[in-house]
């Protein structure tokens, strides 16, 4: 069952992700991105990583979300988007359902036994062990603010220009210039 959730939530994702790209309205693909952030949200309570999945939601899914909704208001860019949801929907819904027919032939062909599907090479052992010592917060953090702290800051210096530049793009030309 779990192979199949899988499947659903991925293919759900890449639709999403799809629409996102596809669509003509920036709120439709707003709409997609949400989408495609609960997807990811539900793979990671699959692979019992709650407090990612809880962040996700909170964070991107609702924070985020929010701030783009702002700056497509902002911009005043939502136009028509109602023929355009419906279309990325059935989308969604054609990836959904191969999702999950691949799924149900991938388990058919494949026995339960001969290959592990998500831990090949031991990891969830050495994640388990390093959540007991550290905490879930710890084993996150740790590496986000040491090995990838540069992406880290650069990643919300890109946000910090984005939301400048929506600004500067939204406001009122001036006569004398």
């Amino acid at each position: 069952m779990t192979e199949i959730l899988f499947m659903v939530f991925a293919a759900v994702a890449i639709g999403g992700a799809i629409g996102v790209v596809a669509g003509r309205s920036p709120i439709a693909s707003l709409l997609f991105m949400v989408a495609t952030l609960a997807s990811v949200s539900g793979i990671y309570v699959l692979f019992e990583a709650h407090f990612l999945a809880a962040i996700q939601v909170i964070v991107y899914a609702g924070a985020i979300m929010v701030l783009f909704l702002f700056v497509i208001m902002l911009l005043n860019l939502g136009h028509d988007y109602q023929r355009d949801v419906k279309t990325g929907l059935w989308a969604i819904l054609a990836f959904a359902v191969t999702g999950l027919t691949a799924g149900i032939l991938g388990r058919g062909f494949l026995r339960a036994g001969d290959i592990s599907f998500y831990d090949r090479f031991g990891a969830a052992a050495a994640i388990d062990q390093a959540i007991a010592e550290q905490g879930a917060v710890g084993v996150i953090a740790e590496p986000l603010f040491t090995d990838y702290v540069v992406a880290f800051e650069l990643t919300g210096l890109l946000l910090l220009v984005a939301i400048v530049a929506a600004v500067v793009l939204a406001k009122p030309r001036s006569a004398e210039a």
